[in-house]
């Protein structure tokens, strides 16, 4: 059963699902996949929500789960400690820099959502095409929030490895000095400008010079 989680997080607890669908906006099996990969690792961490960077979550694709992960874990992009790697792959890792503990959750090759229901895809195609009916886009609809459902009362070593690592642990998030691009006139981080011309340019208005290779 899955806590509904109030203001203050009690170990291993994480709040209820519902708030992940909140954030992201609908029920899907990707949102569910990240969501309980978030309730794996609390619980093999023994912690609690976090607060102020207790916890990092490197996650290895930018798919729904990443949501989900971000609500139940309070890992956020904006706080520093949700570091994306663009690898693609349904893996994600979770470390409690209060005790330096790590662990590593990853899909099980043996689970798949097309297994789980075979004519989701099929719906998922004509829907993302736009050439769904308004009847199969709500079938299409019911069907996630049965697989979702499905997912959310599945053991997890049914869907998931997860195991102890080592990892290094990353620093906390610094706030950086702002300078001011001399082509476009924007601010941008100092450590993200480039210099050119003997001055600060950011990212996009920077002139890459590889004579033509």
């Amino acid at each position: 059963m899955h806590d509904c989680g109030t203001n203050t997080q009690r170990e291993g607890s994480i709040p209820h699902f519902s708030e992940a669908v909140k954030f992201h906006g609908h029920t899907c099996p990707g949102l569910t996949m990240g969501y309980r990969a978030a309730e794996a690792a609390i619980k093999e961490l023994k912690a609690g929500r976090d607060v102020d960077e207790e916890l990092v979550a490197i996650v290895e694709n930018d798919a729904c789960g990443v949501d989900a992960i971000q609500v139940a874990t309070g890992c956020t992009l904006g706080k520093g400690n949700l570091i994306f790697k663009d690898h693609g792959k349904q893996v994600y890792t979770f470390i409690n820099r209060n005790t330096g503990d790590a662990v590593r959750v990853s899909l099980k090759a043996s689970f798949s959502v097309e297994e789980q229901d075979p004519a989701l895809a099929k719906l998922r195609a004509k829907v993302m095409s736009g050439k769904a009916t308004k009847k199969e886009a709500e079938e299409f609809r019911r069907r996630m929030e049965s697989v979702s459902n499905a997912m959310l009362a599945a053991p997890i070593e049914e869907m998931f490895e997860v195991k102890h690592v080592n990892a290094k642990i990353p620093e906390k998030a610094r706030i950086f000095k702002s300078v001011k691009c001399k082509k476009c006139g924007e601010m941008v981080a100092e450590h993200r400008a480039r210099v050119q011309d003997g001055g600060f340019v950011c990212i996009p208005c920077y002139e890459e010079y590889t004579r033509g290779w």
